[in-house]
């Protein structure tokens, strides 16, 4: 009878739970329908300008008439291919940069001062340097993808590092445990959902990386075509192409958010 009653008592939590995403899901469609429809009207009723600020209409129709010819195909593999490229290499180089600086005390004292500078610097600045450094190419972007990850991952995740519960390490300890052993057995385990969150802030940052990247030094790529439609004033262009990447943007966030759950719900 308890038994039939948990499981019941289950069922009803997990129906209101699909019933809130459900009203949550409803709401955010009102919100971006009402947006693009509000949009579409106050261009036409040229309440704004429809020269700079366009219309969904005339941006769907940009977008159809790209993709049917292909010409901006290519654009958006390869700002996918450095963005993607970026975020893994400056995701893995943040956490294996945490990871070294839990290892020592006298490290993590002595890099901590250049951390908070590194963080506080805008890191598009540095995009003139990779410039010159690396050379005028998608790698120079990659980079800047890269470093803006990697500096975010590694203050977020050794920060994570060091708020677990040091009684778990006593515990440890106490049987005997290296601190590689505790590493590997209380602290990695006890900041994974750190480590997975941080994925959804690294595909913004990753995007911001590149894009301005390719604003410098690129002759192909979704910001190539930005600066371009600025240069030629084709402002319809411009905004096409800002559409595409929210769009890129929120699949790989989503992407990020799946692997999250998946990772969670399987490792518990």
């Amino acid at each position: 009878m308890k038994l039939e009653s948990d499981h019941q008592l289950h069922n009803n939590y997990k129906n209101q739970l699909s019933y809130e995403r459900k009203i949550i899901f409803l709401w955010q469609l009102i919100i971006l329908v009402s947006f693009i429809a509000l949009w579409e009207i106050a261009s036409r009723m040229y309440w704004i300008n429809p020269l700079m600020f366009s219309s969904p209409s005339e941006i769907s129709s940009i977008l159809l008439k790209k993709f049917s010819d292909g010409s901006i195909t290519t654009h958006i593999q390869v700002t996918l291919f450095e963005t993607v490229l970026g975020f893994l290499i400056g995701t893995i180089a943040g956490n294996i940069f945490a990871a070294v600086l839990w290892s020592s005390s006298r490290l993590s004292r002595i890099m901590n001062p250049f951390l908070v500078v590194l963080y506080a610097m805008p890191k598009v600045a540095f995009a003139p340097i990779f410039i010159v450094a690396i050379g005028p190419d998608y790698v120079s972007a990659i980079a800047m993808s890269a470093i803006i990850s990697a500096t975010i991952t590694t203050l977020v995740i050794y920060t994570a590092f060091l708020e677990v519960d040091p009684n778990y390490e006593r515990v440890l300890k106490s049987f005997g445990a290296n601190r590689r052993q505790v590493f590997r057995e209380a602290v990695f385990p006890a900041s994974l959902p750190a480590m997975l969150s941080i994925l959804k802030v690294n595909v913004g940052l990753s995007w911001v990386g590149v894009i301005v990247g390719e604003f410098l030094i690129s002759k192909e790529g979704l910001g190539y075509l930005i600066i371009r439609g600025f240069q030629e004033f084709d402002f319809p262009l411009v905004i096409s192409i800002l559409v595409v990447i929210a769009l890129c943007a929120v699949i790989m966030y989503k992407i990020a958010e799946r692997l999250e759950r998946w990772f969670i719900k399987n490792t518990n």
